[in-house]
């Protein structure tokens, strides 16, 4: 984790440099320019920010079964960003089916949900800088012997393999594999339900997302093989969005005081326990 979280650190800065020395809009230099909150950043003036998030993505989103509340590093992180920035975050629920089409239409100002920055999808909305580099890894049954990499599911037909649609991992799936043996769901938690029940054997998921699900499920499931793709993880904005400068800013100042390296332990370390399957 400390070795990705220093690359990241240095992507951060090279990326903000070169966006120093790059054309931005007036609207935006008078933001980043102009006032600034105690923490010496751009003060946003109150704003709300809609941050569109699934509410079924542990660790970064979920729904509380003992409290009925919406929590998780999504909401951790606008909570702090937005405390540091004088903004409001209203944390949206949105499928992830269609989300990030919606946040290119203006519908919401931002999604979180660990969304990997792709150059499709960058082709119709904007990118924060990356805050979290991960590894897409194999979810697999603890008992489970027949699988330990990629290739043990590819050469056994029988193998059930499954992740979700729409998703990164998806598109890597499909490299590995032809997609009629694909059992894609609409959210990860129906895809880890099935593995948990025996309908599928293999899932193919962010370590980060993977490691949230054995808080839980310890006793019952394992990561398996080695990474099939590393990717960075960013904020997702409509083009050319003014809060884009600002939150690079706000990013970049959480992970070089080492704000976000605490909570990224706390969710996506071992101790973390998902309350939404408890």
């Amino acid at each position: 984790m400390k070795k990705n979280f220093w690359k990241i650190i240095m992507v951060v800065i090279v990326m903000l440099t070169l966006a120093a020395c790059g054309g931005k809009s007036v609207e935006t230099v008078e933001m980043v320019k102009g006032a600034l909150t105690e923490a010496g950043l751009p003060d946003l003036g109150g704003r709300e920010i809609i941050v569109a998030v699934e509410n079924a993505y542990p660790p970064f989103n979920y729904i509380d079964t003992k409290t009925g509340e919406p929590g998780g590093w999504d909401y951790d992180v606008w909570t702090e960003i937005c405390g540091r920035m004088n903004c409001v975050p209203v944390m949206t629920e949105a499928s992830w089916d269609g989300m990030i089409q919606a946040v290119s239409e203006g519908q919401y100002d931002v999604a979180g949900d660990g969304i990997t920055i792709t150059e499709k999808r960058d082709e119709i909305v904007d990118f924060s800088n990356p805050y979290v580099a991960i590894e897409q890894r194999l979810l697999v049954r603890k008992d489970e012997t027949r699988i330990t990499s990629m290739d043990d599911v590819v050469a056994n037909e029988d193998i059930v393999f499954s992740t979700q649609f729409g998703s990164s991992n998806y598109e890597v799936a499909v490299q590995f594999l032809p997609e009629d043996r694909i059992q894609a769901f609409e959210q990860f938690p129906f895809a880890v339900q099935s593995l948990l029940s025996g309908d599928v054997d293999a899932v193919l998921i962010d370590e980060k997302a993977g490691m949230g699900y054995l808080g839980v499920n310890a006793n019952d499931l394992k990561l398996v093989g080695p990474s099939l793709s590393s990717d960075g993880l960013g904020f997702v904005f409509p083009e050319g969005s003014e809060l884009i400068e600002p939150i690079n800013l706000a990013l970049a100042q959480i992970m070089s005081d080492g704000w976000l390296d605490d909570v990224n332990m706390l969710y996506f370390g071992p101790e973390f326990v998902d309350p939404s399957a408890e």
